[in-house]
């Protein structure tokens, strides 16, 4: 709990983005270098103690002690005699073992004074073959035990071998204090690294969180969340990008409301005087006469259905402005909502008609009921209906069809409208309920309805989804929250419509 404490106390950044290449190039870099260092050191360590050892078995088997048994020999003295004064003066005898060994390789005197039978001595051989009378040998006795042997050979006035002195000592202790060294070596460089890794990790953190925080407080300004701000932590280039980012937020903000306040009323200050002009045109239109020629009856009919639109328009702009503000409140009651979409198609029917637009729907007449806002809800199937009819093709047609179904097990109404029109590309599926975004710039509308479509969907805990393909058409599901499904035979009574299967294959859209 302790060591995880101290890791999310440092708030090591995920292994990813610059932390990643920084372990590549800089952590990667500095294992290598300590790998080779240790290495080095290892052999530097193992070469140096060797030689050390190396050193004082050469003191013992140098050209001194030759001479000096050569010497001897000379005077008469052998060499079992000899060995006993050489023993006794030799500096190193209780680190190393001494070994006279006569021309026959022969092991006669043994420093350690017990009889020892003749061996395999790989130094001697190559001592004796050698010009220099020298040989080394690192290895193991037959019992296992790691050695070092140093072998010179003793010559007379001949310069016949007359016999060799060995110089041995174990390995053991000495590659036990290597690997001590070694270990110590280890820790020390295990300790640098980690020195080394928190003391980047601290950088990293200073450089990798900013940028963290500066990258999602950019995505959620992108989201339209002017509010979100930037804690400067240093006095640098990364505080300075803060400031910049919140000074810019604050800018965009600012901007934001003043565009909004400009919408909201420029909205209502065209909505009395579109009032009076809708209003006063239906009146001109409705009095008049035979005797008015048929120009200005057409003109009226314009005036009336033009201020009709704009009306229309100038209600989008105000529900955007309420949506933008957060000032979107639904008016909460009983509503059935199956009843609400039954009224706006037979309305919308009409009208679709005089397009040469046919629709076909299907909708239970059992009762959906919900707490919801019915006018909001007549305004989310008008903003589909209307988007089917204007994407749609002359001669084509528009199916509807409601049913009851549960999403993760609560109930809920659906409601499935399709069209066979021109349908949307996958480039611009994605960003179709985007604020004013649309997809097909030569058909009328102001591109804020679906947005404002999708959020008094989701504000009565609801779903907006659209699926669509280029060139065949589009369906739109809205799932919407209701309080309970009637039972199975209540569902199994309801009548099929005579245009149940036509309507299903209109539903059966690919996007």
């Amino acid at each position: 709990m302790e060591k995880k404490g101290i890791f999310k106390k440092l708030h090591i950044p995920k292994i990813e983005g610059i932390t990643l290449r920084w372990l590549i190039n800089i952590i990667g870099v500095i294992t290598i270098f300590f790998i080779i260092v240790f290495i080095v050191a290892s052999f530097a360590i193992k070469t140096q103690y060797y030689s050390n050892v190396e050193s004082i078995l050469n003191s013992g088997a140098s050209a001194n002690a030759v001479s000096y048994f050569s010497s001897n020999l000379e005077s008469g003295i052998s060499l079992e005699q000899s060995a006993a004064d050489f023993i006794d003066s030799y500096s190193y005898k209780d680190k190393t073992t001494i070994w006279i060994i006569d021309n026959d390789g022969n092991i006669i005197v043994s420093s350690g004074g017990f009889a020892i039978d003749k061996q395999e001595m790989p130094d001697y051989d190559d001592a004796v073959l050698s010009d220099t009378g020298q040989g080394e040998y690192i290895g193991k006795y037959d019992g296992g035990e790691k050695i070092m042997a140093v072998c010179r050979v003793i010559q007379n006035d001949n310069n016949d071998i007359v016999g060799a002195v060995r110089i041995i000592t174990s390995l053991e202790q000495v590659d036990n204090q290597i690997a001590t060294l070694i270990f110590i070596v280890f820790i020390a460089m295990v300790i640098v690294f980690a020195i080394i890794l928190f003391s980047n990790l601290f950088f990293i953190r200073s450089i990798i969180i900013p940028v963290r925080e500066v990258n999602d407080t950019t995505k959620k300004i992108a989201q339209g969340d002017y509010t979100v701000r930037i804690e400067k932590k240093y006095n640098d280039e990364i505080g300075d990008l803060c400031d910049a980012i919140n000074v810019m937020a604050e800018e965009i903000s600012t901007t934001d409301k003043m565009k909004n306040d400009f919408i909201s009323t420029i909205s209502h200050e065209l909505r009395t005087p579109l009032t009076s002009i809708k209003g006063w045109g239906e009146t001109l239109r409705l009095g008049i006469d035979d005797s008015v020629d048929e120009v200005t009856r057409k003109g009226l009919e314009v005036i009336v259905k033009e201020a009709g639109r704009l009306e229309g328009f100038v209600e989008e702009l105000l529900d955007f402005s309420r949506l933008q503000s957060g000032r979107m409140n639904l008016k909460l009651a009983k509503t059935d909502i199956f009843a609400e979409l039954d009224e706006t198609v037979f309305t919308f029917r009409e009208r679709a008609m005089r397009d040469g637009i046919e629709v076909k729907y299907s909708i239970p007449e059992i009762p959906a009921i919900a707490n919801a806002d019915a006018n909001r809800l007549k305004q989310v199937f008008m903003n589909i209906l209307d988007n089917a009819l204007k994407y749609s093709r002359s001669t084509g047609k528009i199916f509807v069809k409601a049913e009851f179904t549960k999403l993760d097990g609560d109930p809920f109404a659906k409601i499935a409208v399709a069209d066979q029109g021109c349908g949307i590309s996958k480039e611009d599926l994605p960003h179709v309920k985007e604020k004013f975004y649309k997809a097909n710039v030569s058909v009328r509308g102001s591109g804020i309805g679906l947005a404002v479509t999708n959020e008094i969907v989701t504000l009565h805990g609801g779903r907006l989804e659209i699926d669509s393909e280029e060139g065949t058409g589009t369906l739109v599901t809205i799932y919407l929250p209701i309080e309970s499904i009637p039972a199975q035979k209540q569902l199994d009574d309801i009548p099929e419509s005579p245009d149940e299967a036509e309507i299903n294959r209109g539903m059966e859209m690919k996007g």
